[in-house]
């Protein structure tokens, strides 16, 4: 079987590990990389000995994909996949999938329309510890996030909420597998005009809650998932893809004793998994794991969240009027 074109469009610190991984794959040929930084495009093309351009037109006319990474800042996401789509070319599109709903509910209509793989970069999906545990996970109680570290300028163009805790919420989204009763959230700007903390409530109808905590100002980095069930407490290591199981055991009457359990299983680097996982899709004609649906309804909470972050704002703005008067 021919190695499946593929190519990515934007080739920043996260796009070039797209290009970097698609070389690597044996079921897939790079065909270029283009990225509007013409020094940026010029350095990734050089390093992995692959074309480079500037111009998409000119990308797609030249190199004819017939899959795409597109790794762009999410107010380009939008134009640029549509474009991509409407040349009947399969696309990756990083998180979040757009920066409104309507734009994504778009892009599901064209992906429909034409057939298309169109998937969603929810990489925590492909992180191995998370998929050892969507295979033991009972009805969660309570789920608890925490995705923290230190401020960096890289990302510009968007808060915390749909550069980190989208993450977050379409992981529980996936676990949880009921609709939301509830949405609160607070949060604040430190060093850039959108929020840099942020927490979450979610409340659903068959009563699991979940709370989730990002930050990108915290000088501790920390990205842990916790699990409450009715008989067992996980805990999962995002970055070093490791979990533990809690239990408390009756010890013959005498009281509880804690039980830990440190399950084995293969660890893979996510990004590679989730563009092999996509380029399977492309090749067999199905549907991803995490499609536009998923990418939509996740952005759909996020953007609720940042709703209730500002509208708490306000009210907090005007209780402290209130009291000055």
């Amino acid at each position: 079987m021919n190695p499946l074109r593929v190519g990515v469009v934007g080739v920043g610190h996260l796009g070039y590990h797209h290009a970097r991984i698609y070389t690597e794959l044996l079921e897939t040929k790079l065909v270029g990389i283009m990225d509007t930084d013409e020094e940026r495009a010029a350095s990734v093309g050089e390093t992995l000995q692959v074309p480079y351009y500037t111009d998409l037109e000119e990308f797609l006319k030249k190199a004819h994909p017939d899959a795409l990474s597109i790794v762009v800042p999410t107010v380009a996401h939008y134009e640029v996949a549509k474009s991509v789509m409407e040349k009947n070319i399969h696309v990756l599109i990083e998180k979040p999938v757009t920066k409104t709903v309507d734009e994504a509910e778009e892009l599901l209509k064209i992906a429909a329309k034409r057939n298309l793989v169109l998937q969603v970069g929810h990489i925590e999906r492909f992180n191995s510890a998370v998929q050892y545990v969507r295979g033991i996970c009972n009805p969660p109680l309570y789920i608890q996030t925490r995705r923290l570290g230190p401020f960096s300028p890289r990302i510009a163009d968007v808060g915390v909420v749909l550069d980190l805790m989208i993450h977050d919420i379409d992981i529980i989204l996936s676990l949880v597998g009921s609709e939301i009763r509830e949405i609160s959230a607070y949060g604040r700007s430190i060093y850039t005009e959108h929020e840099d903390i942020a927490s979450a409530h979610l409340t659903f109808a068959n009563g699991t809650i979940s709370h989730i905590l990002v930050s990108r100002v915290s000088e501790k980095r920390l990205r842990t998932l916790e699990i409450m069930e009715k008989e067992r407490y996980i805990t999962l290591n995002y970055e070093t893809q490791d979990v533990s199981i809690h239990r408390c055991i009756r010890d013959n009457g005498m009281g509880l004793m804690e039980v830990i359990e440190h399950p084995v299983f293969p660890k893979h680097e996510p990004l590679k998994m989730e563009l092999q996982h996509f380029i399977s899709c492309v090749r067999e004609g199905r549907q991803p794991m995490v499609g536009i649906a998923d990418g939509k309804r996740a952005l759909e909470v996020a953007v609720e969240v940042l709703r209730q972050i500002h509208k708490n704002k306000l009210a907090d703005f005007q209780g402290n009027i209130e009291t000055l008067l």
